[in-house]
């Protein structure tokens, strides 16, 4: 079946209204709000749940959601966008570690929140720096996401030697000074990071739609969620982030985010404009702009 013909042969209305109701079958049923995300990102991933599911409309995935026994955490899988790497963009690591870390030295405790931390990846690789750079046992790194099964994967820390290849080519391009293979061991054709280095990871569920702040942080790192939000939506992420943050705490966002469509642009500073690093009412005497 041509799923996407099948889609383009329904008037624009009626998958638009099928896509409504989809939508507020999910929040009633799950309790997950999705009105809020990008339309058209959505759409998307939602006709790939169909093609999945072996259904050739919204109403029928709407039905195997209300009647059928697939649990809804395939489902999730496929709405929440999964793509993270150990040291992913390096050149962002690196920023952290020369513009933000020397501030971090500052606080007597650390509070870091990697929003969106899908299998735990990014938050690895905060905790990484953060033993290198002296701070690990005054710091605490919060790693949530929307979706308990990539939590799962992300309290194992196991990764593929092929991850790990690539993992290792980031870290040294991220300003790594061991190393990685000092953060891991292997066994049973895979790699597993050490278990003292994932305990300073709390992981949690936290939704940025519907969920508060938790704690206060220094630090809080979402990359690459807020692309898929409406601009509403990203409004209220990017507040709950400067409720969540100290005076002068940091913000890291995804390379093709901004703050300039929020409301709170102006109350933060940019520290890296490439690598979109910001703080919060501070003052930029790194010359990145």
């Amino acid at each position: 079946m041509d799923f996407e013909n099948s889609f383009e042969e329904q008037s624009a209305q009626d998958s638009e209204f099928e896509l409504d109701l989809l939508i507020q079958t999910i929040f009633h049923r799950y309790q997950y709000d999705f009105s809020g995300y990008s339309r058209a990102s959505l759409k998307r991933r939602l006709i790939r749940a169909c093609e999945i599911r072996g259904c050739a409309s919204f109403s029928q995935l709407q039905h195997t959601i209300l009647h059928d026994t697939p649990p809804f955490d395939s489902l999730l899988d496929i709405i929440t966008v999964r793509v993270s790497d150990l040291f992913r963009d390096p050149h962002y690591f690196k920023a952290f570690r020369e513009l933000v870390v020397p501030q971090l030295r500052t606080y007597p405790s650390i509070n870091l929140w990697v929003a969106g931390c899908a299998t735990g990846e990014e938050a690895i690789s905060l905790a990484i720096i953060l033993r290198e750079e002296g701070l690990e046992s005054r710091s605490t790194i919060y790693a949530t996401d929307i979706n308990a099964n990539v939590l799962k994967q992300a309290k194992r820390g196991v990764y593929t030697f092929e991850q790990i290849k690539n993992f290792s080519e980031n870290y040294l391009a991220a300003g790594g000074t061991h190393s990685l293979s000092d953060y891991y061991t292997t066994g049973y054709n895979a790699a597993k990071m050490n278990r003292d280095l994932l305990d300073r990871i709390v992981f949690s569920e936290h939704n940025l739609v519907s969920d508060g702040s938790f704690a206060e942080m220094q630090f809080i790192s979402c990359r690459n969620v807020l692309i898929y939000f409406g601009v509403e939506l990203q409004a209220r992420a990017i507040a709950l982030f400067e409720e969540s943050l100290c005076r002068r705490g940091f913000l890291g966002l995804g390379s093709k985010e901004s703050l300039q469509r929020v409301p709170q642009n102006q109350r933060f500073v940019c520290l890296d404009q490439t690598q979109k690093l910001y703080q919060k009412g501070g003052v930029v005497d790194h010359g990145r702009v």
